[in-house]
């Protein structure tokens, strides 16, 4: 048996969710120290005033009204938006949970008989309509909490945008730091509560379950389908939201008016700066929760099918969760270094620090899962692998965890290669500009499909490592591992968008072109971290679904997946271009909905008199509601896609062409996700590099408003959409299609194949 006992782990666990939750709080307590607007009571009714400092002869009190202001007017419009989508996806929640219940209902029949064990045919389990019932306890508990988790990330995010901008007047060290404390509220809350629901889930679950572990683990999968079904809802949804306002701010605001980024008289410019916190803040908060959630699910299944289940050791079999444990704590020492170690007090400390975040994190982690993994597993155990009982040593799982963790470090630091524009590849594509938006869309392509050769031989490696030496629980801990540092990762991930949302407010509050400086350099340093965060996402995602495949395949009966058989093939070609059916809708929809933003842009600066002089208020309400009720129009066909997808192929084709269909959505989905996610924050970044103007061969391009600068702007306007709608999306179909599968296996087993039945 494992060296600590079952009663440690159970105190172990929620503490260190405890702690995690606790820290969050504390920063949050620090960041709320900057006071916004003066002496006035704000709307949450607390009574401010105005900060001291800063330059002379500029009326502070009116700048922090105006700050407080707009920060109003995005909060009002984000929590609008995300109530609004959270009607629809009760009513779809209450639907699938339903469509659960019945499916794995009637497996059985509905029959409230106990009989034997899938895996384990001596022992006596639960019947199947225990596993329906709590399949889907576990889908809402899953969904609820990734909804929360999406909330509670938009409600930091735009409490801290306007309190970011003010601080900047203080210079850049407390501008950082209170953008980087918000992000690690939402990093660490995140991470705690995820942890802490599947951990109380887990223990009300075995109150009925008692010994029968393959029924408990094998319900609790439900929780990972819940958290990514509203992931993919979020993120499609924010990220159609998003792209809306922003391509129709950029094209009729910098291209046709050539008015700055943010400027106030842009009509679409609230709606930008409401979508940087639905698409990129609550929708990654939602998306990352789903992967932590389906590999914890993954590997909890796999294990309580081996020696861990069978020998019903709690601590070994919660060796997952102990590893997340381990993460928070080690998360946390890592903040301590940018917040209270070593502050940053220039502009150039900013990239560093962020990227040193994930290297420390990675280091710190490698010792952490050495620890848990002596303490926590006995020194020798199997692990089920497809029929077989491979023998594993604890060390052999040691490395598992290590291998996922060091390839996330791997793609983070080649997505940051390619994506920053410190680098070459982005400077070429910003050089490329010289002759036209052409040139710069070729570049950038290119940019993007040679992105993606490093990330997968570095997934390759994980997966052939882990697999290897742990079979398919093996991949599962990789995904894991490349997970355990979630809460570094998000803070550094969510102080993207914040960040950017400082700088909208300086620009829009009038402040001075020193305080705009600050905020850009923040901007172009979040806008990397931003493209390192998806990178980590897909990367992630490859694992996660990986290992759900092997969960499904393991769990439907399955022996071996024949390429060679013609069920097979067609599933894997069909799922191959699913990615591509799927980004088709993304795109199109930002499009049209852009078409029509443009449209009520052009129209505003052609009729109200005075916008463009600044004398006239433009009307952003009608904005924010033309992107709003496109992403909710227009978010329902993707995830339909989805969902419905492992559905068909499984009830009407059978296991095996289900299998395929995973098969192929992984393997062309991964390459889909990276070069769009990189070639977008490739264009973004190259468009930066000429304004910012750093270097003489930025100055020979710029300054804004040349044609360089307008063809950048085109290059960064089409990658708008790929980067932050099509790309982040994409990981999530990979994941929620192997997760939904993996919990309809036992109807797909005894029911599917209904077209081959009759034939």
């Amino acid at each position: 048996m494992g060296h600590i006992g079952e009663a440690v782990t159970q105190v172990l666990i929620p503490v260190a969710a405890v702690i995690g939750i606790g820290f969050a709080l504390l920063q949050w307590l620090l960041v709320s120290k900057v006071k916004v607007s003066p002496a006035a009571e704000t709307n949450n009714g607390e009574k401010c005033e105005a900060n001291d400092g800063g330059e002379e002869g500029v009326d502070h009190g009116a700048e922090a009204a105006k700050c407080a202001e707009i920060q109003n007017a995005i909060s009002i419009g984000a929590s609008s938006f995300l109530f609004t989508e959270y009607k629809y996806l009760a009513i779809f929640m209450l639907v699938f949970g339903i469509i659960i219940f019945l499916f794995l209902g009637s497996v059985k029949k509905f029959s409230s008989k106990s009989e034997t064990c899938n895996y384990n045919k001596n022992n006596i389990c639960k019947p199947a309509l225990a596993n329906a019932i709590f399949s889907t306890i576990a889908f809402f508990l899953g969904a609820l909490t990734s909804v929360l988790s999406g909330y509670l990330g938009m409600k930091i995010a735009t409490y801290a945008n306007a309190r970011t901008t003010l601080e900047a007047r203080k210079g850049v060290g407390k501008a950082f730091s209170t953008a980087f404390r918000s992000g690690a509220v939402m990093g660490f809350l995140l991470a705690s509560s995820a942890l802490l629901v599947l951990y109380v889930a887990i223990n009300l679950f075995r109150i009925y379950y008692k010994d029968d572990w393959e029924g408990l683990f094998e319900s609790i999968t439900g929780y990972g389908l819940g958290g990514s079904s509203m992931a993919l809802f979020g993120r499609v949804g924010g990220g159609i939201y998003t792209k809306a306002a922003d391509v129709g701010a950029d094209l009729v605001g910098k291209v046709e008016r050539n008015i700055p980024e943010d400027d106030p008289r842009n009509p679409a410019v609230i709606a930008d700066n409401v979508g940087d916190n639905v698409g990129d803040i609550a929708g990654m908060g939602s998306d990352l929760f789903g992967s932590y959630a389906e590999s914890s699910c993954a590997a909890l299944f796999i294990g309580s099918i081996s020696s861990f289940g069978n020998n019903h050791d709690f601590t070994a079999m919660l060796y997952p969760l102990l590893i997340s444990s381990m993460g928070i704590i080690v998360c946390l020492i890592t903040t301590l270094f940018v917040t209270d170690f070593f502050k940053i007090k220039t502009v150039s400390q900013i990239g560093p620090a962020l990227k040193n975040q994930i290297l420390i994190s990675t280091i710190l982690m490698t010792g952490g899962i050495a620890i848990v993994s002596f303490v926590a597993l006995p020194s020798n155990f199997t692990i089920y692998d497809f029929d077989k009982e491979k023998k594993v040593k604890n060390w052999h799982l040691f490395f598992c965890v290590a291998v996922g963790l060091w390839a996330g470090l791997i793609i983070g630091y080649i997505t940051e290669y390619f994506t920053s524009n410190a680098y070459g590849p982005v400077q070429d594509v910003a050089n490329s500009c010289r002759t036209g938006a052409a040139t710069n869309v070729i570049f950038g392509l290119a940019l993007g499909y040679k992105s993606v050769i490093i990330p997968i031989f570095a997934i390759a490696i994980a997966v052939y490592v882990s697999f290897t030496l742990a079979a398919m629980y093996g991949i599962a801990l990789a995904a894991l591992g490349m997970l355990s540092t979630i809460a570094t990762g998000l803070a550094i991930d969510a102080y993207g968008p914040i960040s950017d949302n400082a700088g909208g407010i300086a620009e829009m509050a009038g402040m001075s072109h020193d305080i705009r400086k600050t905020t850009d350099a923040l901007d172009a340093a979040g806008n990397t971290t931003a493209a390192i965060g998806k990178g980590f996402a897909i990367g992630s995602a490859a694992l996660v679904s990986l290992a759900l495949f092997g969960a499904f395949v393991s769990r439907a009966g399955i022996q071996t997946v024949d390429v060679l058989s013609p069920k097979v093939f067609i599933g894997l070609i069909v799922g191959a271009m699913l990615p591509y059916w799927f980004s088709a809708m993304t795109m199109k929809s930002v499009g049209s909905a852009a078409l029509k933003m443009v449209e009520e842009v052009r129209r505003q600066f052609n009729t109200i008199p005075g916008l463009m002089e600044g004398t006239a208020m433009p009307d952003y309400a009608t904005c924010v509601k033309i992107s709003t009720d496109a992403s909710l129009k227009k978010m329902i066909a993707p995830g339909a896609l989805v969902m419905i997808s492992p559905i068909i192929a499984g009830t009407f084709f059978g296991v095996q062409t289900l299998a395929g269909l995973l098969a192929g959505a992984l393997v062309s989905g991964v390459q889909v996700a990276i070069s769009a996610s990189n070639s977008g924050g490739a264009w973004d970044n190259a468009k930066k590099y000429i304004e910012a103007g750093a270097s003489d061969h930025a100055r020979t391009l710029g300054p804004k408003g040349s044609d360089p600068h307008k063809a950048a702007v085109i290059g960064d306007t089409i990658g708008d959409p790929l980067k932050d709608t099509s790309g982040p999306s994409l990981n999530i179909l990979i994941k929620l299609m192997a997760v939904e599968a993996l919990v309809f296996a036992p109807f797909f087993a005894t029911r599917g194949g209904l077209l081959f039945k009759w034939f």
